[in-house]
């Protein structure tokens, strides 16, 4: 079968698919944790999925899925503590959950190796295969004989070739993680922790080579990305790249592990150029999002596989690259039902349509917010919301002449206002005592759960 832009088995499912679906129910699917960046990739992967209700749950009380998903609850034990499957099956009956998609290597281990005490549908790997992904000295012990790996380093010759990278047996990204230039500085490592493994050093780049294999262990895609810019062991930047060496590596993992869903696996140069394997992962990356906007969304076939339904997948073939960073998400405690908004300089600001404050002012009409546009604006005032393309989107509209001022046309106590002006949103803010907002501030209107 061809890996790749025409990768696909066309089967009923699918078909059905395209249509309306309608013998398809939609599932209430947890997401845990979900603050974690595999959380947040689930979240963006699966959020417009009209067969999948997103439900986040997370151990810790506050994080930031909690900005993500609308049904979020921070009440869960860490997956190591005592009685933690049990806490999960009782939530899965309380809540009616479908589906588990794990989303950090702990709870994929705790939850996918014993999946089967789940009274839900796990959406990954089998058991076995959660529990060798989980260990890197087990990992290496399954492929050393069929492929590239890290050479083991003895600390205790002398002649050992430095520098040596060290890295926990068990661990996800970069944590416990260090490069030793010297013998000394190795031992000194080792001592602290002796489950940390000494490994031959790779000085070369970093691949991610993502894959999918559906529910009769057909390998759907294989697709590399170039880790660019690493953060805290995530690829903040990164873009596709392609070898024939990652079909055959894929094909060669997924002779010795029976995978299902999304996976990946992780490879690094050598000195003489090969690839060496460092990890092989059952489950959602963070940084697949890359391939998810070419047309690859692991989430949800990986959803649809576990629902039964036969997948097949289509990539787009143009440039691109991903570059991530930290974003704003604000929970803002204030309740308002009309949004007064100036227009030039607010709405459209170089001759542009401002797109979050339209962004925003939709989200107001999904939320029965009247909504109000207020301007001195000098020339044809419908002649440049025609322009625009914004003449319907207002409930109401106050034109003002050049002395009048906008605090004398609201008189709502639960209204917010919103201008470039600081001398307008001043005077309004003192006279009707209202919250206001300049456009750099529309950021923390928004309500990005679904």
């Amino acid at each position: 079968m061809p890996i790749g832009k025409y990768a696909a088995t066309w089967a009923a499912g699918v078909a059905r698919r395209a249509g309306n679906h309608a013998g398809l129910k939609r599932a209430n699917v947890l997401v845990f944790p979900c603050g974690t960046e595999l959380g947040l990739e689930l979240h963006n992967a699966l959020q417009y999925c009209t067969h999948a209700r997103l439900i986040g749950a997370s151990s810790i009380a506050c994080d930031h899925g909690r900005y993500l998903y609308r049904n979020y609850f921070g009440c869960f034990p860490f997956c190591d503590e005592p009685g933690f499957i049990d806490f999960v099956n009782d939530f899965i009956r309380q809540h009616k959950i479908d589906y588990v998609i794990p989303a950090h290597d702990g709870v994929i281990y705790h939850l996918g190796g014993q999946q089967q005490r789940l009274k839900a549908k796990y959406v990954g790997s089998p058991p076995r295969t959660c529990i060798v992904c989980r260990n890197k000295r087990l990992t290496y012990e399954t492929f050393r004989d069929r492929l590239r790996i890290p050479a083991f380093r003895d600390l205790n010759d002398p002649r050992v070739p430095m520098p040596v990278f060290m890295k926990p047996e068990v661990g996800e990204g970069s944590r416990g993680c260090f490069l030793a230039r010297t013998r000394e500085e190795a031992l000194f490592y080792a001592e602290r922790n002796p489950g940390l493994l000494a490994l031959e050093y790779l000085p070369g780049e970093e691949i991610t080579v993502d894959c999918f294999t559906n529910r009769h262990g057909e390998l759907l895609f294989v697709g590399g990305r170039r880790r660019i810019r690493i953060v805290n062991g995530v690829a903040v930047a990164t873009q596709p790249v392609s070898d024939p060496e990652f079909e055959r590596m894929a094909r060669m993992i997924q002779s010795r592990l029976e995978l299902r869903g999304a996976w990946f696996f992780q490879l690094k140069r050598a000195e003489d150029d090969s690839l060496a394997l460092l990890e092989i992962a059952p489950r959602i990356a963070g940084s697949m999002g890359l391939h998810r906007n070419l047309g690859v969304n692991f989430a949800q076939l990986s959803l649809y596989d576990a629902m039964g339904i036969d997948v097949s997948i289509f990539k787009n073939d143009y440039p691109i690259r991903m570059d991530r960073a930290l974003s704003n998400r604000f929970d803002l405690k204030l309740d308002y039902r009309h949004v007064y908004i100036d227009l030039d300089d607010t709405l459209i600001v170089e001759r542009q349509v401002n797109p979050l404050a339209i962004a925003f002012l939709h989200q107001c009409r999904n939320r029965g917010i009247e909504l109000v546009l207020i301007t001195r604006h000098n020339g044809e005032l419908n002649r440049k919301l025609r322009r625009y393309r914004i003449e319907t989107l207002f409930d109401r509209i106050i034109l003002l002449d050049k002395m009048a001022l906008k605090s004398d046309s609201i008189e709502e106590p639960d209204a917010i206002f919103i201008d470039d002006s600081f001398a307008e949103r001043r005077e309004v803010g003192l006279r009707r005592n209202i919250s206001t907002f300049s456009p750099d501030m529309i950021e923390s209107l928004m309500d990005w759960r679904r």
